[in-house]
């Protein structure tokens, strides 16, 4: 594992806690401001993308618990994710990808061949312009790609194109130690029918609980958070 690539995750994971704690609400106005830039299909892929997330994932909800003490269950995002595909991906695609990693709260790099229906220093460029922080999004060359899937501190890959790269991304991030990551496929670059699944984006989160205990001497409140799929 080269140092470059140590540095970038770790400079991701960083940039990732801020991220994810704007909440649902920032995160949907900055990608609805990228939208307005895209194509139509694009942006109403993002729009469906952010409304999915509001839907499934957005809200908090308030738990059963003991006299004194509130719990909540809600979700957050998983850590740094991997958004790459195939020369022949659509834009749609690509940007359906992109959406549900940033909504949902992750960070991300992108890794799109030359000649690919979208530049990743473009996409860059757009983001940032909408409003997303620096170091949110990286674009990074496809040669790295390899290095960063089997990274541990990786959280998944999202890929969208032929099965057979789908198969050898899977074999390699089987073949890593530490907990297992997500690969998240899409093989139908035209229908889409894993990218329009309007629970696509629960391929991205995870659930976390909030217990406050108000009963504490002298009535301070002891905060526990707990979460699933943490690195």
């Amino acid at each position: 594992m080269t140092t470059n690539i140590q540095t970038m995750v770790d400079s991701s994971l960083s940039t990732w806690e801020n991220w994810n704690g704007l909440g649902y609400s920032e995160r949907t106005a900055i990608l609805t401001q990228w939208a307005s830039q895209l194509e139509a299909n694009a942006k109403s892929m993002v729009e469906f993308q952010c409304r999915n997330a509001l839907e499934h994932v957005g809200e908090t909800l308030l738990m059963p618990g003991p006299t004194g003490e509130t719990n909540e269950l809600y979700s957050a995002g998983r850590g740094a994710f991997v958004v790459t595909a195939d020369i022949d991906a659509t834009i749609t695609a690509i940007v359906g990808q992109i959406t549900a990693v940033l909504v949902t709260g992750n960070t991300l790099f992108i890794c799109l061949p030359t000649g690919s229906a979208l530049s990743g220093k473009a996409l860059v460029s757009q983001l940032e312009k909408a409003g997303c922080p620096h170091g949110v999004v990286v674009a990074v060359d496809c040669d790295q790609l390899a290095d960063l899937a089997s990274h541990t501190a990786i959280a998944g890959v999202a890929y969208a194109g032929q099965l057979s790269t789908s198969q050898a991304l899977a074999r390699q991030l089987a073949a890593r130690d530490g907990l297992l990551a997500q690969l998240v496929t899409e093989t139908d670059c035209e229908l889409l029918p894993v990218i329009g699944s309007p629970t696509y984006i629960l391929r991205f989160v995870t659930e976390r609980t909030r217990t406050i205990n108000i009963t504490a001497v002298g009535g301070n409140a002891t905060l526990l958070e707990l979460g699933s799929g943490e690195h």
